[in-house]
């Protein structure tokens, strides 16, 4: 296993959708989440998890040390039966597995502990994001709530945003006895015509070195993740959705060298004067205040 990462970073990731879906509210019809206040637009931090994630297991399809703890239609007890396997039970009947996580309990009171580090070293999301696993396989091993070193906030636009609601015409009927008195069906989708959306991230150092091992590989894999999140998530909904821009920071020492805020402040993401619609990345300028940032933090910027 690599060593954990040495020093802390901040990163702002900017990105954009055009014509698309960036994230449906499922409390609002799907439409594009929407800042009731400020019409500014917002996309989960599950969201753009989600995405890491997926890029992660396309490029490495269950590479040793990379597998996906949370995944789509994959119930968690099923990735935990990895970890009871290397503990010497290779039961299939979920009963047996769980009498014999009890039994080894009471043999060796550190056995969350073991789990637990099995998890972090075999999971990549679980080294990067951290997880709850208070319900392993039904409890019978209580693993905790594991902190990962990696936090992402939501993503907010720059500008407000329209939800635009798009009638389509489908030539395809559900059912013959609709098909016998039309010919096509009506439908909707809700897009935003454009978005540039800022969010903002945090490596700790710390927890990596305490608590998941997270290490340079790892850290090097994420903003690869990050930069490609898009780019194997293409559908109808997000058709044309990119990220534009990675600016990292990364502090000289494990604790960091100032507060993350003022790092954040330093990125300034503004509207050109003459633009009154924005519909092109170009139409904003990207500036960071580097007098705001201390010499002792490297700034990158990647594309």
């Amino acid at each position: 296993m690599s060593e954990a990462i040495k020093n802390r970073y901040e990163f702002v990731v900017l990105f954009d959708v055009e014509n698309g879906n960036p994230n449906g509210d499922p409390d609002a019809g799907n439409m594009p989440r929407i800042d009731p206040e400020s019409g500014l637009g917002l996309v989960t931090d599950v969201c753009l998890k989600r995405k890491i994630r997926n890029y992660v297991e396309t490029v490495k399809e269950e590479e040793p040390g990379f597998q996906i703890y949370i995944r789509e239609d994959v119930p968690l007890n099923r990735s935990d039966r990895t970890a009871c396997e290397s503990l010497g039970i290779h039961e299939t009947d979920e009963k047996k597995v769980t009498d014999g996580l009890k039994k080894l309990k009471k043999n060796d009171p550190d056995a969350d502990l073991k789990i637990r580090d099995y998890m972090c070293q075999n999971f990549y999301d679980i080294r990067t994001f951290g997880a709850v696993m208070t319900t392993f396989v039904k409890a019978s091993l209580n693993c905790g709530q594991v902190r990962g070193p990696v936090q992402i906030g939501f993503a907010r636009s720059i500008d407000p945003i329209i939800s635009q609601e798009v009638t389509i015409t489908r030539v395809a009927i559900t059912t013959e006895k609709d098909a016998e008195n039309k010919s096509t069906e009506m439908g909707r989708k809700s897009i935003v015509p454009y978005g540039l959306y800022r969010a903002e991230g945090y490596v700790s150092a710390n927890l990596a070195r305490k608590v998941t091992g997270f290490s340079e590989e790892d850290l090097e894999l994420l903003w690869e993740a990050i930069i490609n999140m898009f780019e194997n998530d293409h559908s109808a909904a997000r058709g044309k959705m990119a990220v534009r821009e990675l600016i990292i920071f990364k502090h000289s020492k494990e604790l960091g060298d100032c507060p993350a805020y003022k790092l954040f402040d330093a990125v300034e993401v503004k509207k050109n004067d003459d633009i009154i619609y924005p519909r092109n990345y170009k139409d904003y300028t990207v500036k960071i205040h580097q007098d705001q940032i201390p010499e002792s933090v490297e700034v990158t910027r990647r594309a």
